[in-house]
Parts: C-alpha cells; structure tokens; sequence
C-alpha cells in the first residue's frame, strides 16, 4: 500500500470545500444577476408598451371659472358644474365666497402656481396609461380642479360612478406656503409632487380589498397593497414621493426593518386587533409610537412601510398577477411572502 507523506494531501478535502464554497457563491450571484436582469427586462416591455397606449385626458378649470366669475353668473356656473352646488348651499354662501379678499388671495396664490396645468395634465395621462394597462376596463376620467376648504381628507376624490377626478388645487403649493397652518408632517404632503401618488391613492380605493379582519397584520398589509400599487402605475416616481417620506426617513427604516419587526413580534402585534396600533404605527402622525424613549427619532406610518415590503416580497416570490394579489386575504400573501428583514 502506498501511503503519501506529502502534508498538501491532507489539504485536498479542506480545499475542495472551499472551491464548492466559491462557485456557489458565485453561481448564486450570477443567479441574482439573471433574474435582476430578467426583472429589469420585463419591467421595460411593460413600460413600452404602457407608454405606447394612447391616452387623452379632459381638464376642467372649475376653480378658474369660479374665481372669474361675477355674483350675477351664477345660474350659468349651476348649470355647467351643477355636482358643485348642492341645495344646502345658499347662493349668498356661494357669492361670499367668490368675492371674500381670502378666497381671492387663495384663488390668487393657486393661479401663481397653476395658472398653466399642462406639466400636470401631461403626468396624468402618463399615470393612466399604466391604469389602462393593468386595468384595461377603466373608463379615463374627465379631471376637475377646484379650490375647497384645505381639508387634506380631500386633496383628491375618484368617481368612477361619475368617470370623474376632481382635485383640489390648494392643498398642492408646497409645505411652506405661507397658507398652510398644519402641522409639519401633513404640510409636506402638500408638495406638488404628491399629487400623482393622491391620485393612485384615491383609485386604489376601488382595486385594493379592503381587509375584513381587524388585526394588525390585516391594517400593514393592506397599506402595503396600496403602495404597490404606486410601484406600478407610478414606476418613474421616487420611494419617497410614494411614502411621503424625506430620504433621511426612508433611510431609517431601511436599516431599522430587522429591529422593527423582532419587536412586532416580540410584542405578539401582529394578529392584535387593538385599533390604537393602526394609530400608533400607520396613521399619519409626527412620528411612529412603539412606546420608548426614541420614538420622536423615527418616521411616522413605518409598519406602512413594512407592509410594503411584506407585499414587494410575495410579488417576488410568487408568479401571480399584481392584479390578482390585490384581491387576496392578507395572511396569505404574510404566509408566501416568506418575508424576513435581513439584519443591517
């Protein structure tokens, strides 16, 4: 028998792992080249052909024909925008308006702003020739501007009864306008920039199913759905603009998911159906409340950003229709989302 002294020999095993160690690494990475750029094409084709749809929208300037009217044109305004004047309204309430010195220098500070709505017109077609894409059904809407009462309840209302999108023009002039006495985490939702996610926000009302459990879970993912869908009808427009959130904040919850989530699940959130973590965690707020010392250092809405990432991992792990997971139970989507936040 002969028997190799040579010390290499004993080597050969060790090093024959670390060879299978290297090319699974690099098979793995060249597997997530592939598929990232599989994905980058698919996503062009989808583009390219969303972009090819023809697409013609009807803009009405009610807040213009308003403002520019006289008292004495009121029966002509009824009867042109007669969804704008219900019978509870008086028409001395209505000449009060058109003539007070404030709704002037509102209607003023708008006309500043928007007196040319055509960049606007533009990015909404855009938009809705991803809507028809994917929804190929939809009817394309006449749009409206108008001026209201600064309630941001109502930056943007979708009729689809009515195929009308009527949005309200002054609660779009930027977080420091001067008009704006709100607190600083809904005047930044009223930059120009928000108005194409609103207006998403507002169809979503009519494609996401809204959850029919109470618990947590059910709240973050159904939020999640409708950030994705501004993913996909929106696919030039930033993370931030689709959150609202500033770069820094998007940036804390990127490298704050791992911590956030152990704690949900520390905390057994998850399936509670208390309604003050929706509140806590999901409504709009200065910051998110989990309850310690540094909440006032984080973003408010952050399990909205959570169960967006819950929904972009079930898309990624899953082959069916966008369309479709919309419509799904939220646990479902949680259990093949096979979603776990990867520690910065």
């Amino acid at each position: 028998m002969y028997i190799c002294k040579n010390n290499n020999f004993r080597q050969i095993p060790f090093l024959l792992k670390r060879y299978y160690i290297y090319s699974m690494k690099k098979f793995l990475a060249l597997a997530l080249v592939c598929l990232t750029i599989g994905s980058c094409k698919k996503n062009d084709k989808i583009q390219d052909e969303a972009e090819e749809m023809k697409v013609s929208v009807e803009i009405e300037r009610y807040d213009k024909a308003f403002f520019s009217s006289k008292p004495a044109d009121l029966p002509k305004l009824k009867q042109q925008y007669p969804y704008f004047f219900p019978e509870t309204v008086s028409d001395s309430a209505l000449v009060e308006k058109m003539t007070n010195p404030l709704w002037r220098q509102l209607y003023a500070e708008v006309e500043k702003r928007y007196d040319n709505f055509d960049l606007e017109k533009e990015g909404i077609e855009d938009l809705f020739k991803y809507i028809k894409y994917y929804y190929p059904k939809t009817q394309i809407p006449k749009v409206v501007t108008v001026i209201q009462d600064m309630d941001p309840e109502y930056k943007v209302i979708y009729s689809p009864e009515k195929n009308m999108l009527i949005i309200s023009l002054e609660l779009y002039l930027g977080k420091e306008h001067k008009f704006y006495e709100y607190p600083d985490y809904l005047k930044k939702t009223f930059e120009p920039a928000q108005m194409m996610p609103d207006i998403v926000d507002a169809f979503s009302f009519y494609k996401v199913k809204p959850p029919t459990d109470r618990d947590f879970l059910s709240q973050m993912i159904y939020a999640g759905k409708k950030l994705y869908l501004k993913d996909v009808l929106l696919p030039k427009t930033s993370d931030e603009d689709k959150i609202c959130y500033t770069t820094e904040e998007l940036k804390w919850c990127e490298e704050n998911d791992e911590n956030m989530w152990r704690f949900m699940i520390e905390q057994k959130m998850l399936y509670d159906t208390n309604p003050m973590l929706v509140t806590k965690l999901i409504a709009p707020a200065p910051f998110s409340k989990f309850g310690l010392d540094s909440d006032n250092q984080t973003p408010s809405r952050v399990a909205t950003w959570i169960g967006w990432q819950i929904v972009k991992a079930f898309m990624e792990n899953n082959d069916i229709p966008m369309q479709q997971m919309m419509l799904m139970d939220a646990k479902e989507i949680f259990q093949k989302s096979k979603y776990k936040p990867v520690k910065n």
